[in-house]
């Protein structure tokens, strides 16, 4: 049995399907209902012990993809309520209940703004509470393997930014914009950066069911990386927007706009879908090297196509009403 906490949401809900598509049996345990899979769930929350408890099956591979994640996150304790403290509570009923493998799904946010071609041996160097309750967590469940080291095993994920269809995220926010003709470009565009498509993500978390005991630590990056100005012209180029990347801003005036809007949300107690951290996030080169390759896996979906399904499923289609995952 494979117990999917969090499989409600985004990747979860993309893993769930391949574990379907190849009979694997699973459970979703997530304190809210999978919309696609309604009769596998049980809800739970993993800041509960109690709920985790009564959930989680003996003897079952743990898959822990819940997460406290938007940069707007109110209280910010929940940032150590649900990333760490759950971890604690996951591993207090793997031991209660001898499960042996935990695949964990944590970030690259660990290594913040990192030096390009960072791969798993970077330092880390989080600067948000996101990267720093992901990397907690990730001490925790170490501990947790540590105990029984011959016999256990865990996997850590790091992935990059996780885009795909249904998701609204930052990717999906740019791809908007692009789509809307509102988007303005901040900077000169050469800045790479590293994605990873939800279809080879959760085919790549399926294939972590097959390791065996120690501590194993991945990035998960698609290759190879665009950079802005080829992202956002291609994206042009299939909507049929032209070719380029349209108006540009220097980054000095982008990032003042950031600081305006920033002042505006603490002034007015809003949120707003410009800010300085947005801004340094998306002029920032976040591009990611990964040793995945050596565990023989392959991704299904080529990075370029993985954006083409992308854009013509939220932009060129119409897939009426559908479930939307709301992401960073």
């Amino acid at each position: 049995m494979i117990s999917v906490i969090g499989g409600s949401g985004f990747i979860g809900t993309r893993l769930c399907r391949c574990l379907a598509d190849s009979c694997k049996d699973f459970t979703i345990i997530d304190k809210a209902p999978s919309a696609a899979f309604d009769e596998r769930g049980a809800l739970a929350d993993v800041r509960c012990v109690n709920s985790l408890r009564a959930a989680v099956p003996g003897e079952s591979v743990l898959v822990n993809l819940a997460a406290e994640h938007r940069d707007d996150v109110q209280p910010r304790n929940l940032y150590d309520a649900v990333n760490v403290d759950g971890a604690r509570n996951i591993c207090t009923v793997a031991r209660e209940k001898g499960i042996r493998h935990i695949v964990f799904t944590s970030s690259v946010a660990v290594y913040g703004f990192a030096p390009p071609g960072t791969d798993e041996s970077g330092d880390i160097n989080y600067f948000n509470d996101y990267g720093r309750t992901k990397w907690l967590a990730e001490k925790v469940f170490r501990e947790w393997q540590a105990e029984d080291a011959l016999n256990r095993t865990l996997v850590i994920v790091r992935p990059t930014v996780v885009f795909g269809e249904q998701n609204r995220g930052n990717v999906y926010n740019l791809l908007r914009q692009v789509a809307s003709g509102k988007f303005v470009m901040i900077g000169n565009g050469n800045n790479r950066k590293s994605m990873a498509y939800v279809e080879n993500v959760a085919a790549f978390l399926e294939h972590c069911l097959t390791f065996s005991p120690g501590v194993h630590v991945f990035n998960y990056v698609d290759k190879p990386d665009f950079d802005m100005n080829a992202l956002v012209g291609t994206v042009r180029e299939q909507l049929g927007k032209g070719p380029g990347v349209g108006v540009r801003l220097p980054y000095t005036v982008g990032l003042a706009v950031g600081y305006f809007f920033d002042l505006a949300a603490r002034l007015t107690g809003k949120t707003f879908p410009v800010s300085s951290i947005r801004v340094k996030k998306f002029c920032a080169t976040t591009q990611f090297d990964t040793s995945l390759g050596r565990t023989g896996f392959t991704p299904p979906v080529a990075l370029s196509e993985g954006l083409q399904r992308t854009v013509s499923h939220e932009f060129l289609e119409d897939h009426g009403e559908e479930t939307e995952f709301f992401t960073e």
